[in-house]
């Protein structure tokens, strides 16, 4: 991640503190894994921008080297000038971080007061007259050697992997919308408005591939060490690992040749039928290779996934909202067929086959159920839909519990508590959330707002 760096300065405050603002953000940055893109320090008065002429300067260098860094931070060791800083900002099109130094009790006299909180906070003004997008943290101030800082960069790095992946967006279609669920409908257009580019495909192309492909084809020997190292396989039949195999090399290709950035299926029931599979394990494998892959063909819930994966710098899965825990109202069970990548489980999971499916085919149909329990901790929840020409999403913290539930319980489930669990539910319901959840893990609700609500134009539904 290379971010760009601007430090501001306001001439009668004093300078000797620029120089050290610069070794400072040097060190934040080499702490966060930051590479900083900085102008030669030469070009201006202390290193540092002041004046309007000095932020053209700036603004050129930006130019220069325009599609070479991912965010811009701008340092304020003391108040900062607002017109130089606006001069040098006027067409940057990345996320913005704003730092601003504290200053210190003993510290206050006139030669070593620095008052870049205020500054910080007229900056803040300009920068809404502007319509400038702008990342300003808690605390209002902070150093930057600070855990506090720490904390900031991390996010903010985070934020621009979002936005950069985003904002110019392919999600692939593969098959037409579920059947039975009306619920995962979507409108196109607003995903378009907000870069999100759409590309669909009859699943009778992936099967075509996928009978193209040689049994002794090599890459289905590498497919079948990934399987084996996520999921026991000794219940299920050859035939179903080598099916799962030839589909997992078919959507990889597809992804590569598409440049798919996310992938929605229509996981049933055609491939039940035609090659007695589910791709429950080929999902979660992909999942964790960093290609997301969304259940049911639910294409809004694939940019969710993104994100999630984004923000987490890991990887996410797909599961449904579907049980609630006895008489305990802030817990529920979430649960899916098993697309789950292997960070998100307890450990590597047992191959199965599809109960449901098995129940209206018979039996050897619908082998590629990866059955696990979600692991414990923290995790973010997230959904996403369409309505009225906007991308709608909500996003929640939630805790996984250290609980099991009967043997007998079919996929692979996680019992989570979430504060204020009915009153969510009901408003989830009365803004027309459907009932999938994309979870990833850690608390990433603020690097999701930040991104999706503040830089790219999503709608926040909060809950």
């Amino acid at each position: 991640m290379k971010l760009a760096l601007l430090i501001a300065n306001r001439g009668f405050f004093p300078s000797s503190v620029i120089e050290a603002a610069r070794e400072d953000m040097r060190q934040a940055a080499k702490n966060s894994g930051v590479e900083l893109l900085e102008m030669d320090s030469s070009l201006t008065h202390y290193g540092a921008v002041e004046t309007r002429q000095e932020g053209e300067l700036y603004a050129d260098f930006l130019a220069q080297n325009y599609g070479l860094y991912d965010g811009l931070i701008i340092c304020l060791p003391n108040f900062g000038d607002e017109n130089g800083i606006k001069e040098a900002i006027k067409d940057v099109e990345v996320p913005i971080l704003l730092q601003a130094y504290p200053d210190e009790p003993g510290k206050l006299g006139f030669a070593d007061r620095r008052d870049a909180f205020c500054g910080k906070l007229g900056l803040c003004a300009v920068l809404k007259q502007m319509k400038t997008k702008f990342t300003s943290g808690e605390p209002f101030v902070m150093h930057p050697l600070s855990s506090e800082f720490k904390g900031e960069l991390d996010d903010f790095v985070a934020v621009c992997r979002i936005v950069k992946r985003m904002k110019h967006m392919r999600i692939g279609v593969l098959g037409a919308r579920t059947t039975a669920f009306k619920s995962v409908r979507f409108d196109e257009s607003a995903l378009e408005s907000l870069g999100a580019d759409v590309e669909t495909l009859d699943l009778s192309q992936v099967f075509s591939r996928i009978r193209d492909i040689q049994d002794n084809d090599p890459r289905l020997e590498i497919w079948e060490e990934l399987i084996r190292r996520v999921s026991d396989v000794s219940d299920a039949p050859s035939y179903s690992i080598l099916n799962q195999c030839k589909l997992g090399v078919v959507m990889e290709q597809l992804q590569s040749e598409m440049k798919l950035d996310v992938m929605a299926i229509r996981c049933w029931s055609e491939l039940q039928y035609e090659f007695k599979i589910t791709p429950c394990t080929v999902m979660g494998i992909l999942n964790e290779k960093g290609i997301p892959v969304v259940c049911e063909t639910d294409v809004t819930n694939g940019p969710a996934m993104l994100a999630l994966s984004l923000a987490s710098d890991g990887a996410a899965g797909c599961l449904d909202i579907n049980n609630n825990y006895g008489r305990e109202m802030e817990k529920c069970i979430l649960f899916h067929c098993g697309p789950l990548p292997a960070s998100l489980l307890c450990s590597s999971g047992h191959m199965e086959e599809h109960k449901m499916f098995v129940k209206t085919q018979g039996e050897n149909c619908s082998w590629g159920v990866n059955v696990g329990r979600i692991r414990p901790g923290t995790i973010t929840v997230c959904g996403m839909r369409t309505e009225d020409g906007q991308v709608r999403y909500f996003t929640e913290r939630a805790e996984v519990m250290d609980i099991h539930i009967e043997e007998d319980f079919f996929g692979t489930y996680g019992v989570v508590e979430i504060p204020g669990l009915q009153k969510k539910l009901r408003h989830m319901s009365e803004e027309g959330f459907r009932h999938h959840a994309i979870i990833t893990q850690g608390d990433q609700t603020r690097r999701i707002r930040e991104a999706l609500f503040n830089y790219l134009g999503y709608t926040e539904i909060e809950l």
